[in-house]
């Protein structure tokens, strides 16, 4: 049977490596801000930057799969991750080709993968302990997902600009979430 002073010192464990990095945390929240500042001064251009950021990433993604299938022993596998890793290269170079196809893509992925991440953040606070502060994390969570839904309600019409207006919103209030939480913590000490 457990006490209760056993119950608040295994809490104040759980958070005690958080604690010790709560400056970073605050960092990290500073970072996200002024990322989410820039991409609102130039939301086309935050589109344009993030189609290409994903296109590098295809095609860096696609090499890998290629290298990684020189590893594989069996002949049926090996031409799977060879035939995967040529789609991606493939995929990335698309988008450098029709950046406007691929903004519409990507928007419909954003969209949707907004939608999850505010879910996500919700359920995350609500199994947050209640000394740190959960409700910013439910305030970036419930505008996460209000983001997600505006983007897939507008799609295909605004995908040149939305990418990077919502991309903008998004890091700022995620940004705002991770100050509050490293601040939080720092009081808790």
């Amino acid at each position: 049977m457990t006490s209760t002073s056993d119950t608040v010192n295994t809490a104040a464990l759980d958070t005690a490596p958080l604690r010790a990095k709560w400056g970073w945390i605050v960092a990290l929240g500073v970072v996200y801000l002024i990322a989410g500042f820039i991409a609102l001064g130039s939301v086309a251009m935050a589109t344009v930057v993030s189609v290409f950021v994903v296109g590098i990433m295809m095609i860096v993604a696609g090499v890998a799969e290629v290298i990684s299938a020189f590893q594989i022993k069996s002949w049926g596998k090996f031409l799977l991750w060879v035939l995967l890793g040529v789609l991606y290269i493939i995929g990335g170079f698309v988008t450098f080709q029709n950046p406007l196809l691929a903004a519409v893509l990507l928007t419909l992925i954003l969209g949707a993968s907004l939608v999850v991440s505010g879910i996500m953040r919700i359920v995350l606070a609500f199994s947050m302990k209640r000394e740190t502060p959960w409700i910013w994390v439910v305030l970036s969570g419930v505008i996460t997902l209000l983001l997600g839904l505006l983007i897939l309600a507008r799609w295909p019409v605004s995908s040149l600009y939305i990418l990077g207006l919502f991309l903008g919103i998004d890091l700022i209030m995620a940004g705002a979430s991770y100050i509050g939480l490293g601040f939080g913590l720092h009081r808790a000490r």
